[in-house]
């Protein structure tokens, strides 16, 4: 037996799900306090246009980008599977399939940036200045795209191999250089919005490189194959590529549906004004930053998950999931009482523009209440990625997507900014509910079951 398929064996005890979890939590709190820093640094040196600016250029970007983040989770459930059946040339051939898809796919994106840009632009009711500042963001962050894409593929591959304190490095040291060089290039130099923007896609690229390099140099280590470390009959395999594709699209549109929620809440706020739009991005900081804490015991179950459909263990799945969703629930209390209490402090942290955290406040409790009642979400994607059992997670966010636009359209124009928000956090309530309707089939799986792809 591997020493890869050794560590999938393992016990998924609380301690074990802990210690999966721990680094990629700390990696990841790295990512909400970028945004934070962004958030601060702009909020107390800039207007209410540029914060404005700064949330309406994230949002655009991550319709361009989180959209493709299909390419870590898919990477992320085939690899977890191949290290539970004990096939370690699968887990290469599976990292060289994404990383040859994810170099096309930025290819097709750097190529069409401008039209895109415009596309998408034109889509949303911001003010002028607003709008002009996103325009100058996207127009710098956008070079970082391919290493963007090869680092999902990257952290995918690490996640699926339960390699989380190297997944903790590459993250670190990507989201601290990007928080020196947005303090350096939108601080000290004072270039604002493009400094933002330029600092991110430079520390990209340095991390893609150091991540390439750390992961290669694990998997020759730990070979335990006679095949060719690239064996490129199995990238080449039709079987095994269709079923990846198939996998990827289904995860891109589900991302997609959600990215599109987002969106439509970040453009709805933008219709109350200027300052709801800034409020509301100063809160949707915490919701991130909350996200990413709970990120890593959804990622904890995926690769936990994935070994054990690999290895047809369905008693090591229900302790995985059972075990991973204690967890997460008690982070989701913590999370949403810190907020609850000290959410006053902690907006006046991010700016000093009075209006903005006066409509903040108003909001705050909303904030919370999404906190507290997202862990659920968030385990059953894990749990959903780590089976890549994409076509019901596609299906699951048809109707949950559905459901929230439904309830917002007609909350919104009712009761403004507080039925937006009373509509969000039903969204999340909806994820979870449509995942939890498909669940019983998808644990059913698990024994006399073949493995996807």
């Amino acid at each position: 037996m591997s020493a890869q398929a050794a560590n999938a064996g393992a016990v998924p005890s609380y301690g074990r799900l802990f210690a999966i979890a721990w680094p990629i939590v700390l990696a990841n709190i790295a990512a909400p306090l970028l945004g934070l820093i962004d958030t601060a640094v702009i909020g107390n040196l800039g207007q209410v246009a540029d914060l404005g600016a700064i949330a309406l250029g994230s949002l655009i970007f991550s319709l361009i980008y989180w959209g493709f983040g299909f390419l870590r989770m898919g990477t992320t459930g085939f690899t977890a599977q191949a290290v539970g059946a004990d096939d370690s040339a699968e887990v290469r051939a599976c990292l060289a399939r994404n990383l040859v898809l994810g170099l096309l796919l930025a290819v097709i994106v750097l190529a069409l940036q401008w039209p895109l840009i415009r596309i998408v632009m034109s889509i949303f009711e911001a003010s002028g200045p607003v709008e002009s500042g996103a325009a100058a963001y996207l127009q710098i962050r956008i070079w970082g795209m391919p290493a963007a894409l090869g680092l999902f593929v990257i952290c995918g591959s690490l996640i699926g191999q339960g390699l989380s304190r190297t997944l903790m490095l590459i993250q670190l040291v990507m989201n601290g250089l990007n928080i020196l060089l947005d303090l350096l290039f939108a601080g000290v130099l004072h270039w604002g919005v493009e400094g933002v923007a330029l600092g991110t896609a430079i520390s990209e690229w340095l991390a893609f490189g150091l991540g390439g390099w750390l992961l290669v140099r694990r998997l020759r280590a730990s070979q335990a194959d006679a095949e060719a470390f690239w064996p490129w009959a199995r990238i080449r395999q039709a079987a095994a590529l269709a079923g990846a594709l198939r996998a990827n699209r289904d995860i891109m549109i589900r991302t997609l549906l959600m990215l599109v929620c987002f969106a439509w809440f970040t453009n709805a706020g933008a219709r109350f004004g200027d300052q709801v739009l800034a409020a509301n991005h100063v809160l949707l900081q915490f919701v991130t930053f909350s996200a990413y804490f709970l990120d890593g015991f959804a990622f904890a179950a995926e690769s936990q998950v994935g070994a054990a459909y690999g290895g047809r263990d369905r008693q090591r799945f229900d302790l995985a999931v059972r075990r991973s969703t204690v967890w997460a629930l008690g982070t989701a209390v913590a999370l949403a009482s810190v907020l609850w209490l000290c959410g006053d402090a902690l907006i006046a942290g991010l700016t000093d523009l009075a209006p903005v955290r006066s409509v903040a406040g108003t909001y705050l409790h909303w904030a919370a209440a999404y906190v507290a009642l997202s862990f659920a979400a968030f385990q059953l994607d894990g749990v959903f990625i780590g089976v890549t059992a994409t076509p019901q997670m596609r299906n699951a966010s048809v109707l949950s997507a559905t459901g929230f636009l439904a309830v917002a359209i007609w909350w919104s124009r009712a009761a403004g900014n507080t039925g937006l928000w009373a509509a969000f956090v039903c969204y999340v309530v909806f994820r979870a509910a449509a995942l939890l309707l498909y669940y019983p089939g998808l644990r059913a799986r698990v024994v006399g079951s073949e493995r996807v792809g």
